[in-house]
């Protein structure tokens, strides 16, 4: 007989478990023969370099505070949602980096079909497929579709001071649905187990570089404690999150939820047991649990159309009782989305005054809201909409419960002081240096106030864009070598294969450039900004730590 649902889920989890329990019981990371403990013994040859020389720091500060960057929201895995051909290229393989880094088989020879590159991008799609040696046209800044987390860019961003790296687990059913290539099944929640498997299976091919389990860089931490530890020993905690539109099937079609409590509850004891600690509980889409914050222009007609095909209804707004508002919808062209709806069903035209979702937080959504205040979790409130956000926060506030992150610049602006006051932590988006400086100057007061430290969240592989390259001839370019935040280690130039990358001419093209963005951002701004990314890692660890003493209390 073959396996309920539940009897899969159980499955699934316990090898999960097993994995964990695996990487547990190796030994006591120590230093490999015939190097140091953060070089690898055995690198795959070819592979990328790092350009990265001198010890990672380790041990905390005077006062007993740990360090470093924190990126808030990641999508290391991607590559294996939307039905696993829209992000082309994988983090690692065993078969190695010519495997790991190439386009999906539909861009060759040309790019002609690469649909999705031309619908994000513009133009015809048209580029060079080849990845692995020479690399002409991607990763770069503005392809949306190939790899950018190559897990030896991510060593880079640890050699360089990163110290947290969020791994969103992501996926969205009906963009998996419509699109025209896929190699297997649309169901969010098995996209969902499959990247959290893959991410332990990623911690275990780096340890194997540095002698067997428990001594790679890349450690998946499930408590605050746990990811102490790891960045005292020097090392990068991986948390886990979930971003997805309709987490345990909680969709709605017409307004009618298609979960129950026992749905949600199941879920998200699945999801902690997989070693998720924080979660969007909407995103896109309205769900049974809450009301969206809009996408803008044609991405936001694209995502509505999708709403309407996911619940048979489109956004419906009202005007806003406060100062907060999602963003405007917007009825530029779609790029074609607007040919997926049924014959005589045609996009909707919105009011410029009322800017706000109608959709707040529904009862399943409070339901899930303290399933989550319940177990020690942290809420994710970028991608709701204001009136769902808003209720979430008055919940937070009436428990004094600090489990709250807006970790991509995706929540309205006036909710930020309300979020430290609760003891919450703030990322904002990869923007480009200039325009972070300048949101990180807003903020500084609140920060001050607060005592807390700042964070970024890159969303690579998330389809949103980076930073473009200033040029060479900008003012105070990046120069090469430079060294590290913390002093300890000094940077070159980024080469994979035959392609070497400079943040001046090429932007933030994939993930081992996170180091030279944030040197932007120090001749950009200052020391001062960076000085406050640095206690990243401590004032994420205070927000995390104090949820789950929250939980034990």
């Amino acid at each position: 007989m073959a396996p309920t649902y539940r009897g899969r889920r159980r499955l699934a989890v316990l090898s999960l478990l097993l994995l964990v329990l695996a990487a547990a019981l190796g030994p006591t990371p120590s230093s490999a023969a015939g190097s140091a403990w953060w070089e690898p013994s055995a690198r795959p040859e070819p592979d990328s370099r790092i350009g990265v020389t001198g010890e990672p720091f380790t041990g905390t500060n005077a006062v007993g505070e740990v360090r470093g960057f924190v990126d808030a929201h990641n999508h290391v895995l991607s590559n294996e949602a939307f039905g696993g051909r829209l992000i082309c290229g994988k983090a690692f393989s065993r078969q190695g980096i010519a495997d790991a880094l190439k386009d999906c088989p539909e861009h060759y020879p040309d790019g002609s079909l690469a649909v999705f590159d031309f619908i994000t991008n513009g133009g015809d799609g048209r580029h060079d497929p080849v990845g692995w040696p020479t690399f002409r046209d991607w990763p770069a800044h503005d392809s949306l579709t190939h790899q950018q987390n190559y897990y030896a860019w991510i060593e880079r961003a640890w050699r360089g001071g990163q110290r947290v790296l969020v791994n969103d687990l992501v996926t969205n059913g009906v963009i998996c649905s419509v699109y025209f290539f896929k190699d297997r099944g649309c169901d969010e929640m098995t996209s969902i187990r499959l990247q959290a498997r893959l991410t332990y299976e990623m911690q275990a091919y780096v340890d194997a570089m540095y002698g067997g389990p428990g001594r790679g860089w890349f450690r998946i931490v499930t408590d605050s404690a746990q990811a102490r530890e790891v960045i005292e020993q020097g090392r990068l905690a991986v948390v886990l999150g979930v971003e997805t539109s309709e987490p345990f099937g909680c969709k709605q079609i017409l307004g009618i939820p298609q979960c129950d409590r026992a749905d949600i509850d199941a879920g998200l004891d699945e999801l902690y047991a997989l070693g998720v600690r924080s979660m969007f509980l909407c995103h896109k889409f309205d769900n049974a649990l809450c009301g969206v914050r809009f996408d803008e222009g044609a991405l936001g007609t694209a995502i509505n159309v999708g709403q309407f095909l996911s619940t048979g209804t489109f956004w419906r707004t009202e005007k806003c009782s406060g100062p907060q508002h999602d963003n405007p919808i917007g009825l530029a062209s779609a790029s074609g989305a607007e040919r997926l709806l049924p014959k005589g069903v045609a996009l909707p035209s919105y009011d410029a005054d009322a800017r706000c979702n109608v959709r707040g937080l529904t009862g399943l959504g409070e339901y899930a809201v303290r399933g989550m205040m319940r177990r020690g979790m942290m809420l994710e409130i970028d991608h709701m909409s204001v009136k769902a956000t808003g209720r979430v926060l008055d919940v937070f506030e009436s428990e004094a419960y600090p489990g709250v992150l807006s970790s991509h610049s995706w929540m309205d602006l006036n909710w930020t002081g309300r979020v430290y006051g609760l003891g919450g932590f703030v990322a904002q988006y990869m923007h480009g240096s200039k325009d972070f400086v300048a949101e990180a100057e807003r903020t500084e007061a609140l920060r001050d106030a607060h005592g807390a430290g700042y964070g970024y969240g890159t969303d690579m592989n998330g389809v949103g864009g980076w930073p473009a390259p200033r040029g060479a001839d900008a003012p105070d370019p990046v120069t090469y070598p430079f060294r590290s935040a913390d002093g300890g280690s000094v940077l070159d130039r980024q080469t994979t294969g035959e392609r070497t990358w400079d943040l001046n001419t090429d932007g933030a093209a994939h993930y081992g450039l996170v180091p030279d963005w944030i040197e932007d951002i120090r001749r950009v701004g200052g020391q001062d900004v960076v000085d406050d990314l640095f206690r990243g890692a401590e004032s994420y660890l205070d927000t995390w730590g104090a949820t789950e003493r929250h939980r034990q209390g």
